[in-house]
């Protein structure tokens, strides 16, 4: 209740109510906002997903490069075998004429025509000779060039194989930063998953209890309504003003039967109780030390009420009783009478 009645009324309020109403209300708003969190993190999900097939589907496209390449490494690895066998070969070939060069003794065309026995002896010298020359040059041109394509396959093949080891470290790094991304992300949906469903319980709770709460309400108000006169025919003229009014008689009568002098104060404020009841003709706040929560008193000029409610300046022979308006809670004001309480 407000403090200008001096109640403790758990009206249903955004802030600071603790009533199931309001509970219910912010645990709904609260489940809403889970929910939209939910789907954000879904739509997160679902692109962590395609961003790993991708970088899945690079890394497994430098995987098979680099398997290529190590066949063509292979390959080339055969070849140069090949070609180290084929310049001894040339070599041994080279070698062999050389031999036949040094075996005739000369090396000019005048030498060899003026040693043969013939002309055609001579012709036929001279013609092995220009062979071998040819021949000479052609393996000389063979290596050479063997060894230049071989070296330039293998610069080739190495720097390929160094940009793909990188790119392949590179794209293995991505899929394991996507797969932890993923599986955080799949770990936080579940957790919102989690929280709605427990929400979606104290929900449920709360609102089972807040119902239980209106059965014995409605059963209270009755019993009450049925004994209690109706406001306009109990309200009595304005009390004297407050400097006139005595303070809190002190005291607490034994509980049961009995009198008891209080300083009653009239509020008209909507809400609940402190004990779920909701506020209406009949309903009264006391101190439980003094009235305890649940008896039947009975007001002069109000009818009979029911201590239901508490409030942190209510203490002691202190009492708030609810009006309907606020033009016959300030008619009643602040008074100080003697109640039964049974």
């Amino acid at each position: 209740m407000a403090a200008t009645a001096g109640l403790c009324l758990l009206a249903i309020t955004p802030a600071g109510a603790t009533g199931p109403s309001s509970t219910i209300a912010q645990l709904r708003s609260r489940d809403a906002n889970l929910a939209s969190e939910s789907r954000a993190a879904v739509v997160q999900l679902y692109s962590l997903d395609a961003r790993l097939t991708t970088a899945e589907s690079r890394l497994a496209t430098l995987r098979s490069d680099m398997k290529r390449l190590a066949q063509q490494r292979s390959w080339l690895l055969s070849e140069r075998r090949i070609a180290r066998l084929d310049t001894r070969i040339s070599q041994n070939r080279l070698a062999s004429r050389l031999r036949f060069i040094y075996d005739h003794g000369t090396t000019t065309s005048l030498d060899i025509l003026m040693g043969a026995s013939s002309l055609g002896a001579a012709l036929s010298q001279l013609d092995d000779v220009d062979k071998v020359a040819a021949s000479n040059a052609n393996v000389l041109n063979q290596v050479q060039s063997s060894r230049k394509h071989m070296t330039a396959l293998s610069r080739g093949l190495a720097a390929r194989r160094k940009a793909l080891e990188a790119a392949e470290l590179e794209a293995s790094s991505t899929v394991s930063q996507l797969a932890r991304l993923r599986a955080a992300r799949g770990a936080y949906v579940a957790d919102l998953a989690q929280q709605q469903s427990l929400d979606a319980q104290r929900i449920d709770a709360l609102t089972t209890e807040a119902q239980l709460a209106d059965a014995r309400a409605q059963t209270l108000t009755a019993v009450a309504t049925t004994r209690t006169p109706q406001a306009t025919s109990v309200i009595t003229p304005p009390a004297a003003p407050a400097t006139t009014v005595q303070g809190p008689v002190q005291g607490t009568p034994p509980p049961g039967a009995g009198s008891l002098t209080v300083v009653a104060t009239g509020y008209d404020l909507s809400g609940r109780t402190s004990t779920g009841l909701p506020v209406g003709w009949g309903i009264a706040a006391v101190d439980p030390s003094v009235i305890p929560l649940g008896t039947r008193i009975v007001i002069p000029g109000y009818g009979e009420a029911i201590a239901a409610d508490t409030g942190g300046s209510i203490v002691g022979s202190t009492i708030d009783l609810w009006f309907p308006s606020a033009r016959q809670a300030m008619a009643w004001g602040r008074r100080t009478i003697t109640i039964s309480v049974n």
